[in-house]
């Protein structure tokens, strides 16, 4: 088997989701002694995730004379693949201003690129930056492969003449095997606060309301950082009167254990990718309940089978949902227990499998 050499490229690998995608990926990629995998990192911060010694980390510097981070980042990268012994086989860039930096990058030394998206290309659509609206409309079309999150997106990237397919996030967690341990009555939600209008955790608020009361042995723990969602959620929770009834976590490394202690966990974003957070809640054999945004949650959960699908954004269903779950031990655990055995094809060797057979459909396309 030849061997080959591969590049990811990111902006940083501060807490975020696509950024644990990539070290996880890399990380496992690299156990294959015929990749030579490397990680590009365009911009200096404190990381939160590691990678393994085969792994080659590599860091380019930063300019004080360059006004943007794109242009200065273009730059760089041009400036280290100038080099023809340090170009790869194939460059992994990923979101979408780290991969218009690489798309451009990657054109100017022939190298095969490709760009993977971590947002809906439907949620998104309306906040787009003009540097979404250009990679998309024209830089997309120029990469070797554009892989998305889910099937739902693939029919806008079609539209604008891009070859795409789906690549699922892996896992990050190894699922439980054991899954008779008592749970403390938690209802768990978990991302950066300060996306709060992205997450939903401004309409969580009014969804828990009623439910805290109602039950009130239970609790609702959010966990995540974000100092300014923080404000603001906590104004919010004064305001129907149960701040008491909530604990906001901050960011924390040890969610899987938290996932393991907690019974329910909810997602009430408005739009999404492919949540690891949601498969991360189901291999620590959490009952998950989740509004069937535009893409995301209908790609893992099966509504009453491995969870709770909910109409989206339909606030009074994702209450009558809950009090189905909170009502009822046996729902919760026929739910937990499918969806621990519903997450064989987003284990991480998987993906890689699919990694692996992407780089041989690139490399014999004409």
């Amino acid at each position: 088997m030849p061997k080959k050499k591969i590049d990811f490229v990111i902006s940083s690998l501060t807490h975020g989701g696509a950024e644990r995608v990539l070290v996880l990926m890399a990380n496992s990629l690299a156990r294959n002694i015929n990749n030579e995998v490397s990680v590009i990192v365009l911009y200096k911060a404190n990381e939160s995730y590691t990678l393994n010694s085969a792994v080659k980390r590599i860091q380019l510097k930063q300019s004080r004379f360059i006004p943007t981070f794109t242009l200065d980042s273009i730059i760089n990268l041009t400036t280290y693949y100038r080099i023809k012994s340090r170009r790869p086989d194939f460059l992994i860039s990923f979101l979408t201003t780290t991969n218009f930096i690489a798309i451009i990058v990657a054109k100017v030394f022939s190298i095969k690129i490709i760009a993977q998206e971590h947002i809906s290309y439907f949620g998104s659509i309306q906040d787009n930056g003009f540097i979404t609206k250009i990679t998309r409309k024209y830089l997309y079309k120029m990469a070797d492969k554009v892989t998305v999150l889910t099937y739902n997106d693939v029919s806008g990237y079609k539209k604008l003449g891009v070859d795409v397919c789906v690549m699922p996030n892996p896992c990050s967690f190894k699922p439980i095997t054991d899954n008779s341990h008592p749970r403390d009555k938690i209802i768990l939600a978990v991302g950066n606060l300060d996306r709060h209008h992205h997450k939903g955790f401004d309409n969580l608020i009014s969804i828990m309301a009623p439910i805290l009361e109602e039950y009130p042995d239970w609790q609702l723990k959010i966990a995540g950082s974000g100092e300014i969602g923080l404000k603001y959620l906590t104004e919010l929770a004064k305001e129907k009167n149960i701040l008491e009834k909530i604990i906001f976590t901050g960011f924390i490394n040890n969610i899987s254990e938290v996932m393991h202690q907690s019974s329910i966990f909810i997602l009430p974003s408005r739009f999404e990718g492919l949540p690891m957070v949601l498969l991360e809640a189901m291999s620590q054999g959490m009952a998950c309940i989740a509004y069937n945004c535009k893409t995301g949650p209908s790609d893992i959960i099966e509504n009453n089978k491995n969870g709770l699908l909910i109409d989206d954004q339909n606030i009074a269903k994702m209450q009558g949902g809950l009090r189905k779950l909170l009502m009822s031990e046996n729902l919760r655990l026929r739910l937990s227990n499918e969806g621990v055995k519903s997450l064989d094809k987003y284990d991480v060797l998987a993906i890689t499998k699919r990694y692996e057979a992407l780089f041989e459909k690139i490399m014999t396309a004409k």
